[in-house]
């Protein structure tokens, strides 16, 4: 166990919270108006973390809090007799043991299988396949008609990995997936381009916190909030009204784009699943060891 003397622990507490409030301020002042965005709420109604567990700072397993009396009431930590706080791994892991397992078979397979480029978030457009436009998902307008909605999904091959997207494919957009998915096969099929694999980098963090890290849960959220934006500007969707220009994936020059920040975001999740990785492993809190 490594030891955080007070002055240390409480300027990392402070300067987590800093950051992370200067990220989360308009959205925690459009919650208190009760205002709903259609980009970013997804962020916290899909993954349902609040902002408010976000801005909480936390030091992850294997760290002793010198002098933390703060720390007597938040769940999931244990003070020792010198005042000291330290987070309840060996509860945790007892309860979360099977959402442990997974995510580190899954993070290992992802990183060891090649990345996938080629679906230019075409997911999205799957969505509101032959959808009447006055049932479209999250009441937005479209760019196009249904049929020309239609017609751009016609003229692509649909190569979605993620069982999490495909699921919410309108009926007569299944068939039209390369393989169809189920949650059995996740482990072999999510790969490391797939847009939403990587943001739910922030799921699994957020899932395991607090034996992950306040800082690495943080660093998710912001990779699933950059990837977030890309998705909803690829998509069908007509964001201009909230400041959002399309990434025209149904042109040549749409999909370069796309397919050149897929690519960088490829390169974030991969450092941020070897860290949430090496957070599992911390103290050999599951057997999922790497190979």
């Amino acid at each position: 166990m490594h030891h955080l003397p007070r002055d240390v622990w409480t300027a990392r507490a402070a300067e987590h919270r800093e950051r992370a409030l200067a990220v989360l301020a308009p959205t925690i002042e459009r919650r208190q108006r009760g205002e709903r965005h259609p980009v970013w709420d997804f962020l916290f109604d899909y993954y349902r973390l609040r902002p408010a567990e976000l801005v909480a700072w936390s030091p992850g397993a294997g760290v002793v809090l010198d002098d933390a009396p703060e720390f007597a009431e938040r769940r999931h930590f244990r003070m020792d007799e010198d005042g000291s706080a330290s987070v309840d791994a060996a509860a945790l892991v007892a309860a979360r043991r099977t959402t442990l397992e997974f995510t580190g078979r899954l993070l290992s397979a992802v990183s060891q299988r090649p990345a996938q480029f080629g679906c230019f978030g075409l997911h999205e457009w799957a969505m509101v396949y032959r959808q009447p436009a006055d049932r479209v998902r999250h009441g937005i307008a479209l760019r196009f008609s249904t049929d020309e909605t239609a017609a751009i999904v016609e003229s692509h091959e649909l190569r979605c990995t993620h069982f999490d997207a495909f699921r919410f494919f309108t009926p007569p957009a299944v068939p039209l997936n390369h393989v169809a998915l189920t949650r059995d096969d996740q482990v072999d099929s999510d790969q490391g381009g797939c847009l939403h694999a990587n943001m739910d980098l922030y799921k699994w963090a957020g899932k395991l916190h607090p034996l992950t890290s306040s800082t690495l849960l943080f660093d998710c959220f912001e990779l699933a909030r950059d990837v977030r934006e890309l998705d909803m500007r690829a998509s069908p969707y007509d964001l201009r009204p909230w400041g959002f220009e399309p990434v025209a994936v149904e042109t040549a020059a749409g999909k370069a784009d796309h397919v050149r920040q897929q690519r960088g975001f490829a390169e974030r999740a991969q450092l941020l699943r070897e860290r949430l990785r090496d957070e599992i492993d911390v103290s050999g809190l599951t057997g999922s060891r790497r190979s």
